[in-house]
């Protein structure tokens, strides 16, 4: 399992890491049809038929919010991304209109919610591409590093658990330990390229790498508690050994946004 693991971990980065590095239309295709993916998971999940209206509304939702049509279509404001997806969002309620015997606002809520959690986040990390190849690198190291040092620490000195009702094998050592594994990772890169980080000083940056590493901890913590409401070990299987789409940008989903908002993208 290990080597599947490995084998298939570094394949998925590989075809990542090509698409990171071409960037442009490419890149920002790859990542719809990746967000794409996330939300097909989620309906799975919840037992939703994918190839109905409402499925596909949604995955309409996360593609047009995910993707900047602004870029291709210069007629369109700025905010063209965020105003398509509320059209799409209108046309899923009013689906409470037109089958409201079948259909409720309750009903609705999900594959709204679903859209908007897996869209922002994708549409982050073409926003983050497109500030500069160091800004998303920064991004994925603080993510893989906080997983990384959080598994290692936690399972070596590991004893106080963290939130056992949504994940009991995660402890507040482990934590503390993907914390500093960001820290150490993010001093290296920044030392390395202070351009990822000006024109902040760099004390101001290691606070954010801080709050960058606890974000990404609840990113994963809220999938597991996705998961574990829904009963399902991983979001999918379409990565041999490593789950789904999901399980492996539910850090990323949570990071990404809270870095464009402190100003680095």
């Amino acid at each position: 399992m290990n080597r599947e693991r490995l084998i298939y971990g570094g394949i998925v980065g590989a075809v990542f890491l090509f698409f990171l590095l071409i960037g442009g239309v490419f890149f920002q295709l790859f990542v719809g049809g990746l967000a794409i993916l996330a939300v097909v998971e989620l309906l799975r999940m919840k037992k939703l038929e994918v190839f109905s209206l409402e499925g596909m509304l949604t995955m309409l939702a996360t593609f047009v919010l995910t993707v900047p049509l602004q870029n291709y279509f210069p007629s369109l404001p700025m905010d063209a991304s965020l105003a398509a997806y509320a059209i799409v969002v209108f046309l899923l309620l009013s689906g409470t209109v037109f089958n409201a015997s079948q259909y409720n606002f309750d009903d609705v809520c999900f594959p709204i919610a679903v859209s908007f959690y897996v869209g922002i986040g994708f549409q982050n990390l073409i926003a983050g591409q497109m500030a500069g190849l160091n800004k998303i690198l920064l991004a994925i190291f603080i993510v893989w590093a906080t997983d990384i040092g959080a598994y290692a620490i936690g399972r070596r000195f590991g004893r106080h658990q963290l939130l056992p009702q949504v994940s009991p094998n995660k402890t507040i050592e482990g934590s503390l330990g993907g914390i500093a594994s960001a820290l150490f990772i993010a001093i290296l890169f920044m030392l390395i390229d202070k351009s990822v980080y000006a024109p902040r000083h760099f004390l101001t940056m290691l606070v954010l790498v801080v709050i960058f590493s606890v974000f990404a901890q609840f990113g994963d913590l809220v999938e597991s508690a996705i998961k574990r409401h829904f009963g399902v070990k991983d979001s999918g299987d379409i990565i041999p050994g490593h789950g789904g789409i999901l399980d492996r940008f539910d850090s990323m989903i949570f990071v990404l946004p809270i870095m464009d908002f402190f100003g680095l993208f």
